[in-house]
């Protein structure tokens, strides 16, 4: 099965990342990390927005009254819908930034950290709820990185991005994880794991750092597709769209001493696939 890729917003992003389905609004979320933006996309219209942010930003997700939650440098914040910022969980630690969350069936938003250094065991992933309440679920982890969940909510998919593994946890009603055990390895030389979404059939997508591809596994953990891209820093993919049908695929510069064209770009995948609703942040 061959898939073919389309620019959906040709960009310069410098670390592009989250992709995100709003169907509230009927757009796609996504952000530059390291340029501090949030933006969003809508393909019914094309019409797209930049809206800056005072501080490195990891992840944006849609609240459920409205607005924006975001995992910032030094914590969780919130975006009312009258633009105004405010702060749920703020907890700054030197040498230390928000990267990839994602907002868990009940609601709550499971947030993930690193060191701008990448130490070995130097972030962590914690589970933030609306009254700004915050649990450590892990606390050795060096890139948090992709999180999705089974469609029945029971299974928690997760990426530590130096372990070259997804995980799979099992995912209890109170927000709690446990049984950790790998779903499946990247194998050296085909880039490392990033950011994950998780289709209605149960496969789990995964964006390839360095690898230049998406890459789909099915609940067993057996490698069922692959969708090859010119550009080799892919960060994170997310099924959008009216039908959820469409997998955008966010992308990265960093570093590269002479980027693809395309590098920093938002691509799609029309038809890839069919997605699952995401839950809004309860907060």
């Amino acid at each position: 099965m061959t898939l073919a890729f389309d620019v959906a917003v040709r960009a310069e992003a410098e670390l592009g990342e989250g992709a995100t389905w709003d169907p509230a609004t009927g757009r796609l979320l996504w952000i530059d990390i390291l340029n501090s933006r949030v933006h969003t996309y809508d393909p019914a219209t094309g019409r797209r927005t930049v809206r800056r942010t005072g501080q490195h930003v990891g992840a944006v997700k849609p609240r459920a009254g409205g607005g924006l939650v975001l995992n910032l440098r030094d914590g969780v914040g919130l975006l009312d819908p009258d633009d105004t910022f405010r702060w749920l969980h703020r907890e700054p630690v030197a040498g230390r930034r928000g990267n990839d969350a994602a907002v868990a069936p009940d609601g709550g938003l499971l947030a993930g950290t690193m060191r701008y250094d990448e130490a070995p065991g130097g972030g962590t992933l914690s589970r933030v709820t609306g009254d700004g309440t915050a649990t450590v679920l892990l606390d050795d982890v060096t890139v948090s990185n992709g999180t999705g969940w089974s469609p029945d909510g029971r299974l928690m998919y997760y990426i530590d991005t130096p372990t070259r593994r997804v995980d799979v946890f099992d995912f209890g009603g109170d927000g709690t994880i446990a049984g950790r055990r790998p779903l499946a390895e990247i194998e050296e030389g085909a880039g490392f794991p990033d950011g994950l979404t998780v289709d209605a059939d149960g496969c789990v997508w995964v964006a390839l750092w360095d690898g230049g591809a998406v890459r789909r596994y099915t609940p067993s953990g057996e490698l069922d597709r692959v969708i090859e891209l010119p550009v080799p820093r892919v960060t994170c993919c997310a099924f959008g769209g009216p039908g959820l049908t469409d997998l955008y695929v966010t992308t990265a510069r960093v570093g590269l001493t002479a980027p693809h064209p395309l590098a920093g770009s938002l691509l799609v995948v029309p038809g890839a696939g069919k997605g699952v609703a995401q839950p809004a942040f309860a907060g």
